[in-house]
């Protein structure tokens, strides 16, 4: 998988050879521009073109004549899909149909995904429900989740799509339309299909990248919320017990305990974003704020879209490798970065913090494994490197340490209740210069918002109570 955004890289090198190189890579090409890049397809009446001077009978020969049958089939297939789809930025599609190719191509230790059997799910189900049990102990948020499922690689491939649709189109869209503006601005009002097909071929491009990705990140994802947000549906705690073997393999930990302290996890998450109705929005509204300053280089994309060959679908994938995403540099990129990283940070530093709490007395391995998942989300696992891949943007909590040291201070200073009590509204959270000196953020006085929301709350009532009394009078005169 690509460490960089969507995959999309710099066009190949020049041959040392120069134009005999170029020549040879692109036979029957010289009698003019190319539109398309497609090697073997001059433009009619040109040298290498159809009815052109030297030109093949066949003006598809030099494009597919050295392909079996079959393979071409499948070239075909490939790019009718690719210029049909007339949906928005992304093939979402064709990035479902790539993503469970991958997932039952198996993991690069060879194994292969299974469907979750019935003690699997009940095992999972025992787990999340024990879970659940520990942390009513620790934390003052009731239990978020309704359900606890067991999903296969498949299964969370089909759960999670609707939220990296919702993450990746607004990012795929400013793509979309940097690839509307390759063409010169006299040709662009005359040339609609043209466009239209660039918008097809585009979205297909983004499906590919991501429909990898999605697949590559399900061989070795354990739950729902590896990446800090929820990718499942609410009220669901969700694992997979197949990536929950292969994650505990090595760690000498039981694998009763490994999944229960995963449940754990899992659970805390989902208490999280079930009782804090602004976190969610928040989150991904930083997701957004970061996405809208992406600046898309033009030049790179344009390279892109001549060198496109559809004889070899593969190479659509090839030739997206390199940085394509340069992040403006401005106040307000680092405002929307700065803030999702603290989020993220804060986050992860109470599950981190409440898991500890509610394992440490019950299992041996309480600290064992939360070693483990801090270094796993702190050098940047597979959840990172699949972000970076799709919109160029690393959901690393860097300073997940410190988040938890400061929950853990604010738990032992105001108790449980009053610890929780600072997710009631955003202003309330520690920022990032608290992170920096947890001892004065502890210690210092919080507004209560809680005060201020029943004062606004009061006076709308009498607001509404005033309006009713106007019109009843109104009503009496006439």
């Amino acid at each position: 998988m690509s460490d960089t955004p969507f995959g999309f890289g710099l066009p190949p090198e020049e041959p040392d050879n120069g134009d005999e190189g170029k020549k040879k890579g692109n036979q029957g090409g010289q009698g003019g521009p190319n539109p398309f890049g497609f090697p073997g397809m001059g433009l009619p009446g040109g040298p290498g073109g159809p009815g052109g001077p030297g030109g093949p009978d066949n003006p598809f020969a030099a494009m597919f004549g050295s392909m079996n049958p079959n393979d071409l089939g499948a070239a075909f297939q490939q790019l009718g899909q690719m210029l049909s789809y007339e949906g928005g930025p992304v093939n979402w599609d064709m990035a479902k149909d790539i993503a469970r190719q991958t997932v039952a191509q198996g993991t690069a230790d060879g194994t292969k995904d299974t469907s979750v059997g019935i003690a699997e799910r009940s095992a999972v189900e025992e787990a999340v429900r024990l879970a659940d049990h520990w942390l009513d102990g620790v934390t003052s948020l009731p239990s978020g989740a309704t359900t606890a499922v067991a999903w296969s690689r498949a299964e969370w491939v089909e759960a999670t799509l609707p939220v990296w649709k919702e993450l990746v189109d607004p990012v795929a869209e400013r793509v979309g339309a940097a690839m509307g503006n390759v063409l010169p601005e006299e040709m662009q009002a005359m040339a609609g299909p043209l466009l239209g097909m660039m918008r097809s071929m585009g979205g297909a491009m983004f499906g590919q990248q991501i429909g990898q990705a999605v697949g590559v990140l399900a061989g070795e994802v354990v739950g729902s919320t590896d990446i800090g947000l929820p990718l499942g549906p609410a009220g669901k705690a969700a694992l997979l017990p197949l990536n929950i073997e292969g994650f505990g393999k090595d760690l000498g930990v039981p694998p009763d305990e490994v999944r229960l302290y995963l449940a754990l996890r899992e659970a805390a998450h989902a208490r999280l974003f079930a009782h804090v109705p602004w976190l969610r929005s928040h989150l991904f509204g930083a997701v957004e704020g970061y996405a809208r300053g992406i600046k898309v280089d033009t030049s790179k994309l344009e390279d892109v879209v001549g060198q496109l060959d559809p004889s070899n679908p593969e190479q659509l994938q090839e030739a997206l490798q390199g940085g394509m995403f340069q992040p403006q540099d401005t106040p307000e990129q680092k405002a929307a970065l700065a803030r999702l990283e603290t989020a993220l940070a804060l986050v992860e530093g109470w599950v981190d913090a409440v898991v500890h709490e509610a394992a440490k007395p019950r299992m041996g391995s309480a600290d064992a494994m939360r070693e483990t998942m801090r270094r796993r989300r702190a050098s940047g696992g597979p959840a990172e490197q699949t972000f970076a891949t799709l919109i160029g943007l690393e959901l690393r909590p860097r300073r997940l340490r410190d988040a938890s040291r400061l929950w853990a201070s604010l738990t032992d200073a105001r108790g449980v209740d009053g610890r929780d009590g600072l997710w009631e509204h955003p202003d309330m959270l520690p920022t990032a210069s608290d992170l920096d000196d947890p001892d004065g953020f502890v210690h210092r006085e919080q507004l209560d918002f809680s005060e201020i929301d029943k004062m606004l709350g009061e006076a709308a009532e009498q607001q509404g109570k005033g309006t009713t009394e106007r019109d009843d009078e109104g009503d009496e005169k006439k």
